[in-house]
This record gives structure tokens, sequence and C-alpha cells, in this order.
């Protein structure tokens, strides 16, 4: 049967030329699709229909995207951490160049010397009023070391900077792939307390919404410079621009222009540049793609924000599988409902990711309907794919 895949957005050719079109349908038009692949368009308010198994957000952001209504639906959202990292890095380090020298508002001043007799003498005239800093030698706080701030942190320690990062969350391959001169903060408090810059990379969620704000701005030295590309709202606006006004904070460099933050003094706004790359791009669609493929057609589960990472080798090419809640006795539920209609198991794979879990069972011949059926009678099944 066609699988159905309906794109958001401009998807980069490169990434929807993963699907077999012999197999797939693939398109802004399509109706009543089994995935979508989506960037930055919001999907909240879009009705979900019972065909819809997965969402591919092509980016590491997924704040457009319903996460807890598709855990309910059983609709796997994906993303594609790591992708769009080194385009992300790449305009952290120029954040920090604009964050150092009046770039910006010396571009601005020369653009008013249009038409004036002699440029160059007005230029060497009014050049001081944009005097800087440099990088090197200063002290660059990374709070989050993940795909993206990794590659920050690397980046500013080639470039001279004493690099301090901290994440409680920081995987084993991650720490692998920082440099030795990045040390280690045992916490937040300890950023704030001595990096002349902050830079900031971390999702936005309970625990993060809010967290610079004007308590945490106090901990900070004074004419701290702050990089925010993550997500607007990882930094209280309000208290933000106070630290501003009374020089708390030198400069404040946002790829999310809000309301509050745009036009104001010693506040520079990017129009959410970080992954508008052509590279950035097409490494996200392609990976969305991938991920999406090896959902729909194995079950396979990578880089989901919402169940766990789940996959098994191609085998017979019979699966079951099966979102769930995350409780005790499920497994032996399922495996009995298929031994009870005489079905042999040849493979099992299961994970959980808090409340929920998922479970793909292989068999040695497809599952009939009142095996399917006896799943759907289970209390703790949310959906039931047949592959």
């Amino acid at each position: 049967m066609m699988k159905k895949i309906k794109l958001y957005n401009k998807i980069a050719k490169v990434g929807t030329d993963v699907f077999d079109r012999e197999r797939y349908e693939v398109g802004e038009a399509v109706e009543s699709p089994d995935a979508i692949m989506v960037r930055s368009a919001a999907l909240h308010e879009l009705p979900f229909g019972p065909e819809l198994k997965a969402i591919s957000r092509c980016g590491a952001g997924v704040n457009n995207i319903p996460i807890p209504r598709c855990t309910e639906a059983g609709v796997v959202v994906f993303n594609t951490p790591g992708a769009n990292a080194n385009g992300v890095k790449e305009l952290a380090i120029a954040a920090l160049m604009l964050a150092s020298r009046d770039i910006v508002e010396g571009v601005n001043w020369t653009a008013t010397l249009a038409g004036s007799e002699d440029v160059a003498k007005a230029v060497e005239k009014g050049k001081s009023q944009f005097a800087g800093n440099e990088i090197a030698g200063k002290t660059l706080g990374v709070i989050g070391l993940g795909a993206i701030g990794g590659l920050v942190a690397n980046a500013a320690d080639a470039l001279g900077m004493t690099v301090v990062g901290c994440d409680p969350f920081l995987s084993v391959n991650g720490a692998w792939a920082l440099s030795r001169n990045v040390k280690r903060a045992a916490s937040y408090e300890d950023i704030y307390k001595q990096a002349d810059y902050i830079t900031l990379h971390v999702p936005a969620n309970d625990e993060t919404r809010n967290m610079i704000n004007k308590d945490t701005l106090a901990e900070m030295r004074d004419g701290v410079r702050i990089i925010n590309l993550s997500r607007a709202d990882i930094v209280n606006a309000d208290d933000l621009c106070e630290a501003i006004a009374s020089g708390k904070v030198k400069k404040y460099v946002t790829d999310f222009p809000t309301e509050k933050t745009i036009g104001k003094d010693g506040i520079i706004t990017i129009p959410h540049l970080g992954a508008s790359t052509a590279e950035s791009e097409d490494n996200c669609a392609v990976m969305a793609a991938h991920e999406l493929a090896e959902f729909l057609e194995l079950g396979n589960i990578k880089n989901s924000v919402n169940f766990p990472n789940v996959s098994l080798p191609r085998g017979s090419g019979h699966r079951v599988c099966v979102m769930h809640r995350n409780i005790p006795a499920v497994l032996s539920k399922l495996t009995t409902a298929l031994s009870d209609v005489g079905i042999n198991i040849e493979n099992l794979a299961s994970g959980s990711k808090g409340d929920v879990a998922y479970t793909i069972i292989e068999t040695d011949r497809p599952a009939p309907d009142i095996a399917l059926e006896k799943f759907g009678l289970i209390f703790e099944v949310i959906r039931v794919i047949v592959i």
C-alpha cells in the first residue's frame, strides 16, 4: 500500500528524494497522511487523522508540535539532533563577535554617511565610538553541551577563550567530543559567577523557561554578554531589558526577536537564522526522511522526543508495533495474546521513556485479527501498528 507523506513548509528536495515514489506519495497537497515532515509551521491546531503515525521535525526544536496530544494518539514525533549543529555553531561564533565589537552599530552609522563629501575622513573621526573588546582570554560559559553547545565550546576554545560548560544531561559521547580544555562547572550558578560571556544551548521546557531572570542575572558579572540562539522564552525579556538599562548586561544577542527585545539599545536581534543555511536544511531534511522511512517500513524508532528509541534489524518482515503505558506486565499480556492464537515470536525489542513504552514484536507469520483485537483490549495499550 502506498504510504503518504505530507509536507509543511518547503522541505529540501534532497530529503524528499529519500522516499521511493513507487511506494510513497509525497507533497504539500497529500491528504490523510501516514506521516508529516515539518520545519517551523505550527501544528498545534492541526486535526490529526487516524492514519497519522509519525511527525518528523526538520530541526531540533519541537515547540511547534503538540507533543502531549501526539503521545496520547500514539503518534511518534522525531527531530533531527545535530543535523543543523554546525550552522548554529557558526552563528554562535558570529554572535560572540557581535556581542564584543559594536559591528552592527558601526555598520548602521556608516550607512548614514552616504552622500558625504569625504567619507574616509568622517569614518576616521567617528570610528572610536564603536571600539569593542576581543574575546581571546575571556571566559565563555556554555549552558548546554549537546550537539550545538559542544561545538560552540570547542570553537571558542580554539579561538583562545577560557571555556566553562555545564550540562546535567551530558551524554558519554558528548563528553568524549569536548576539548580537554573545556572546564566542567558544577552548576549553572558557577557559570553565572565567572563568565564574561554566556551562551545558551538548552531546549525550551518547563525547567528552562525564564531560567535567565532577575535572580540569575544578579549572580552574573557586571557587563556580562549573553547569547541566546535557543528559544526566546528561556530569557525573561522584562528582566533582561532592565539589566541592559542598568548596565548589568552589556549586550544581548538573540536569534528570536520579540516585541520586547526588538529595536532596543544593547540588544541585537537576528531573524532566526541559526539553521538557515542550505547545508543545514539539506542535512535536516535527509535525516528526517530516513527517520520516517525506517519507522514506516520497519517500526524502528530513532531520535524520537516522545517515545523511546527501539529498533530491530530486518528479519521475517512480519511485525506488530505497540505503543503502551510503561506499566509492569504489559509485555506478558502482549506475548500471551499471540501465543493463544498459535503465533510464534521470533524476535522482540522494547524500551520505555517516562510514562510510555514501545515494543516491536517480530512474528513467524502475520498476526491474525483476533490477536490484534486482544491487543486492543489491553488497557495499557495506546496504539497498535502492523507492518
